[in-house]
């Protein structure tokens, strides 16, 4: 399964912005879709996954309320509806694929990674 993540851009700070993550192959139920981020320099965050089947989802403490991950089912993609961005936010955006929980945040448990794509949150 090949991963094509999309939709960052700049936005200032209280604004909006919706990730896509569009991916190739058919996608099992027990397979977990998910969102990381990097500030470069810095470690890979979690931020949010959704299991593809029963559409569980887990989200970091830092974007609940915020954020907002959902299987788009006839697109074969996961979004990532983000609401009320802080320049904090301001990173690259990976989506992930790994087979099981999608509450594992380890990124070493995530074994397919699509490219980034940029969020800057300006204040």
């Amino acid at each position: 399964v090949q991963l094509q993540a999309s939709g960052g851009g700049l936005v200032q700070a209280g604004g909006s912005l919706t990730l896509s993550c569009v991916a190739s192959g058919r996608i099992f139920s027990s397979t977990a879709l998910g969102w990381f981020r990097q500030v470069p320099g810095k470690e890979y965050e979690f931020v949010a996954a959704i299991n593809w089947g029963d559409r569980r989802t887990h989200y970091a403490d830092f974007v609940k309320g915020r954020f907002t991950i959902a299987r788009e089912s006839a697109e074969n993609a996961v979004t990532l509806q983000m609401n009320s961005l802080k320049p904090d936010d301001t990173a690259l955006y990976y989506c992930a694929r790994r087979v099981g929980s999608p509450r594992v945040t380890s990124r070493a448990d995530w074994n397919s990674w699509g490219q980034g794509t940029l969020v800057t949150v300006s204040s």
